[in-house]
């Protein structure tokens, strides 16, 4: 009989890569996860792994049995999840990933409505980045997460990982005000337009010339491996240049008051504008979007703990955002005109 736990293990070295990556995400000795996929291969009665000095890479028998411990640790989360329909009422610890925005945003409200409705139950919330949310799901250490991704960061598959939609906002270019004149201009005098040929505003520039404007502008990026850093630096690059980046900063608070300190541009979410406004920053609509989901391991949709989680947080969303899913990435219409905020 195969042992579970030792099965995913082999799951985890099909993601991870090496059998040290392994172990640290889970928490053992790399000696331990070594003998442990070695009694998985005696019990399997062939080889799993092919070892080359440091390296090892699945067989195909390997690579065949890690698809049947992504079936076989499904139903597992589904009978974990009618075990728990059937007990009377939601108790113990529900594990949570939010990344600082959704944080800030979102969860505090559905945490109150969950409390609420399910004052047995304990959320631990971890702020966790989109990046690193599929290991730690699949490793345990998270039950359920919010994750975003950017039109020019599409979230890849990831094997024993589903997500539900929960809301999608737009994306800003944030660029320094202009410094007011010490004395008024006056403005200069302009012929008015004629009733036969009125004056017709200009299209609305595109979102490459929107950025190509700032090429030579230093930049503020989140840090490098998350996936803000990623859609910044991608979204240049689709624009025809690569950013010169000079701060390098995660919480969009910051990057803003950097921003109005004329430290540079960024690109920034609409949830990660202040309330009261960014001062000193002038804020321009971009064709582009993050779409957020709830992440959860496969099977555990229907957890009553997860779906309780899951049905706060739709009801802790803001009504200005918008909640549909568009396949692809959207490219959001008629762009609004730059926001200059004192």
């Amino acid at each position: 009989m195969l042992d579970v736990r030792r099965l995913r293990l082999l799951r985890e070295l099909a993601r991870r890569g090496t059998i040290a990556a392994v172990a640290e995400a889970l928490a053992f000795s790399p000696s331990a996860v070594s003998q442990q996929l070695a009694v998985l291969e005696r019990e399997a009665g062939l080889a799993l792994l092919e070892r080359t000095g440091r390296s090892v890479r699945l067989t195909p028998a390997g690579q065949n049995l890690v698809r049947h411990a992504e079936a076989v640790l499904e139903r597992l989360e589904e009978a974990a999840a009618d075990l728990a329909e059937a007990r009377s009422g939601l108790a113990g610890a529900l594990r949570i990933g939010a990344f600082p925005t959704a944080t800030r945003a979102i969860v505090p409200a559905a945490l109150v409505a969950l409390a609420r409705r399910h004052p047995g139950l304990e959320p631990m919330v971890s702020e966790t980045d989109p990046a690193a949310v599929a290991h730690a799901l699949r490793a345990g250490d998270l039950d359920v997460a919010l994750v975003h991704e950017y039109d020019f960061v599409p979230a890849p598959p990831e094997p024993g990982l589903a997500a539900e939609p929960l809301y999608r906002e737009a994306m800003y270019l944030a660029t320094p005000a202009p410094a007011a004149p010490a004395t008024p201009v006056p403005a200069p005098a302009v012929a008015p337009a004629s009733a036969a040929e009125p004056a017709a505003p200009g299209p609305a520039p595109d979102q490459g010339s929107v950025l190509r404007a700032h090429a030579g502008s230093p930049w503020i990026t989140a840090t490098p491996g998350t996936l803000c850093h990623a859609m910044t630096v991608r979204a240049c690059q689709a624009a025809g240049f690569t950013p010169r980046v000079r701060h390098q900063v995660d919480e969009f608070a910051t990057v803003l008051a950097l921003v109005a300190a004329g430290q540079g541009v960024a690109v920034v979410p609409q949830l990660g504008i202040p309330d009261h406004g960014a001062p000193a920053v002038v804020l321009t609509r971009l064709l582009m979007e993050r779409r957020t989901r709830v992440a959860f391991r496969s099977g555990a949709a229907a957890h009553p703990a997860v779906a309780a989680f899951g049905a706060a947080l739709r009801a802790a969303v803001p009504p200005e955002l918008a909640t549909a899913e568009t396949p692809g990435g959207t490219q959001l219409p008629d762009p609004a005109p730059s926001v200059y905020v004192r």
